[in-house]
């Protein structure tokens, strides 16, 4: 997939990235979400690459650790540098819906997008264990009496939903390690 980025907007993007409180919402993250979605699409998922990946360069490009409206100002951010773009609305709305990550069963986009993020829940338990490190870093300021049960909260939430990917691909890949590393991790957090 090879998506075109005007430079300018690629320097802007990769300067946010690079912003060193940043520990997991990072380059790597970015990568990682980048290197999913050319997975999925090597194995026949169906999307419109050059708006799914300017999304994924877009989705966490405002990051601030205890900001809830991050996605939000990162898709206000989409449309005031794509202004003139013709898929400038179709990335600000997948953008969004990384908040719940929770596209509907027809939404091509929003799957590859969704899963792609998602991705590093399923990685091999190593790699897990340095998002998990990575996420509790960017928090720091945030005392473990306070992080710890509001952390398993949302772990929980992913453990009970019926499926964590949408995309058949995604599931068959990562569904059943993604549910072993939530599950550690809850255990470790207790």
């Amino acid at each position: 997939m090879d998506v075109e980025i005007p430079e300018a907007i690629e320097a802007d993007l990769t300067a946010r990235w690079d912003e060193p409180h940043r520990r997991h919402h990072n380059r790597r993250h970015l990568d990682e979400v980048l290197a999913a979605l050319h997975l999925l699409h090597d194995e026949g998922l169906s999307f419109e690459e050059r708006p799914v990946v300017l999304a994924a360069w877009f989705h966490d490009a405002v990051y601030e650790t205890l900001s809830a409206d991050n996605e939000r100002d990162s898709a206000c951010l989409a449309r005031r540098l794509l202004a003139d773009d013709p898929d400038r609305d179709e990335v600000a709305r997948l953008v969004e819906l990384t908040v719940t990550h929770d596209p509907s069963p027809d939404d091509r986009n929003g799957i590859a997008l969704s899963d792609a993020d998602l991705s590093v829940l399923g990685s091999d338990p190593a790699r897990y264990d340095e998002y998990a490190a990575d996420v509790r870093a960017e928090f720091h300021l945030v005392p473990d009496e306070m992080f710890r049960p509001g952390r398993r909260t949302i772990l929980a939430e992913f453990v009970a939903a019926d499926i964590l990917f949408r995309s058949p691909q995604a599931r068959q890949r990562w569904e059943a390690s993604a549910r072993e590393n939530l599950v550690r991790e809850i255990d470790a957090l207790a």
